[in-house]
């Protein structure tokens, strides 16, 4: 005998309705682990970052001269992270300036093997190009990548001859992030007392580091609070996970992250760049360049009317079909000629 709750239709909406409350736990699951940890929504916008970091590699390769390379340089004993690469013009056997490159990625994102086909570029033009790589958010918090970075400076001076690197011409360089961090490790290293607030001591010299490169960066960390749409939520995501504060502008970290408020009259020379229609422009890389320049330091500053066209994105840099990037990479191989000369 079969009763209407064994009926084809009663199972049916039986199951169906299992389907819907097991959809229901799914979701309140999601939502809570986007709610309490940054670590999901760290991982989404990673996937966004090495997305668009491996499309403009692409696109550099083409196009990009032929170097010598020395991969995977572990810089520091026993760490996972701490590997570099090392670019030099084919068959050079000299000691010469050095860009020290600190990639990007919103400090969860990419790595030091991005962009090859620019620091490629770099090393033709008659420098040793040394790309970083240092660990990630979520896994790894502020402040491990500074103290990586220094120690990577004070492996690439222990090992400065092999490597072609003049230690008493040194340029930090990087985009986005790596901007920041560059510009953090400068005023570290002229100003003793903002390095003693980081529990830093730098491995370069002041006179050894001759200058700063600065590619769409971020130095004001708590203007960065309070963005609306998905890059809101994506930059409320990245430095959460990286400072491990979910209200991270009235972090310790936050602060210490500003380059904008620690910069002194010290600063080294920089070149600074943005694109227009790079949100970061007006709210962090042109109030830098306006500080240092009253400060009196000296700044080679390449920004662009709000109507231009074509509209320059963030990392517009990286984008060499375009006349502005070019122009971007000629000013800043001069720069450096110009600073390491």
């Amino acid at each position: 005998m079969t009763t209407d709750s064994d009926t084809p239709t009663t199972r049916s909406r039986h199951t169906g309705r299992w389907i819907l409350i097991g959809i229901a736990v799914i979701l309140a699951i999601t939502v809570l682990a986007f709610t309490f940890s940054p670590t999901p929504g760290a991982l989404v916008v990673r996937a966004v970052f090495e997305r668009d970091a491996h499309e403009a590699t692409v696109k550099l390769d083409e196009g990009a001269p032929a170097t010598d390379l020395t991969r995977d340089l572990q810089y520091r004993e026993g760490d996972a992270d701490a590997y570099l690469d090392v670019y030099t013009p084919t068959g050079n056997t000299d000691t010469l300036p050095t860009i020290v490159w600190t990639h990007g990625g919103a400090w969860l994102a990419g790595n030091r093997t991005n962009y090859d086909g620019y620091y490629r570029r770099l090393a033709d033009a008659g420098f040793t190009v040394v790309s970083v790589g240092y660990s990630l958010a979520p896994g790894h918090r502020y402040p491990t990548a500074v103290h990586q970075l220094n120690d990577a400076h004070a492996y690439l001076l222990a090992h400065a001859d092999e490597l072609h690197i003049d230690p008493d011409r040194i340029v930090l360089a990087g985009d986005s992030a790596g901007a920041q961090l560059s510009a953090q490790l400068a005023t570290g290293i002229t100003d003793p007392g903002y390095a003693t607030t980081l529990a830093l001591e730098p491995a370069l010299k002041p006179q050894q580091l001759r200058g700063v490169v600065l590619n769409c960066g971020i130095y004001n960390v708590p203007a960065m609070e309070g963005g609306h749409g998905l890059i809101g939520w994506g930059v409320q995501q990245a430095l959460w996970a990286y400072t491990g504060a979910r209200d991270f502008g009235s972090s310790e970290a936050a602060r210490q992250m500003s380059a904008l408020f620690a910069v002194t009259a010290e600063f080294p020379p920089t070149f600074v760049t943005g694109g227009n229609a790079d949100p970061l422009t007006a709210t962090q890389s042109r109030p830098l360049a306006d500080k240092l320049t009253r400060l009196g330091v000296e700044v080679d500053a390449l920004f662009y009317p709000d109507d231009h066209t074509p509209e320059l994105s963030h990392e517009y840099q990286f984008d060499l079909s375009t006349q502005d990037a070019r122009t971007a990479l000629d000013r800043t191989i001069s720069f450096v000629g110009s600073v390491t000369g």
